[in-house]
């Protein structure tokens, strides 16, 4: 069975529940200039919609980390040293790319539920 947890738009999910794993994305909802602020909202984001499908950050496999300036990558390793489960490290990867608006950052979460 797939379970699907609502999007703000009617053509995506907040999340996908397949088989035990938890599929996730998510950006900033407010668009602070500051890399650093955006992480800490997409990962805050992210924990909202974890505990939403009955898990937390200490159950992360995976996550590809999205950002459009890798000279600011620091910022970002911030923000994310601050919220990881160092007890429970996921598997990580950083890519740069160009999104749209104003977002700086977008994290994509495998997790077991």
């Amino acid at each position: 069975m797939i379970q699907r947890l609502a999007g703000k738009v009617p053509s995506r999910s907040r999340a996908v529940i397949h088989d035990g794993l938890i599929y996730t994305v998510a950006t900033s909802a407010q668009k602070s200039p500051s890399l650093y602020e955006q992480t800490r909202q997409a990962l805050a984001a992210i924990d909202k919609t974890l505990a939403e499908a009955g898990s937390s950050k200490s159950r992360v496999l995976r996550a590809t980390v999205y950002i459009t300036d890798m000279s600011k990558k620091s910022e970002m390793n911030r923000a994310w040293d601050e919220w990881v489960d160092m007890a429970n490290p996921p598997q990580r990867a950083c890519i740069g790319v160009a999104l749209e608006g104003d977002d700086l950052v977008e994290i994509l979460v495998i997790a077991a539920q």
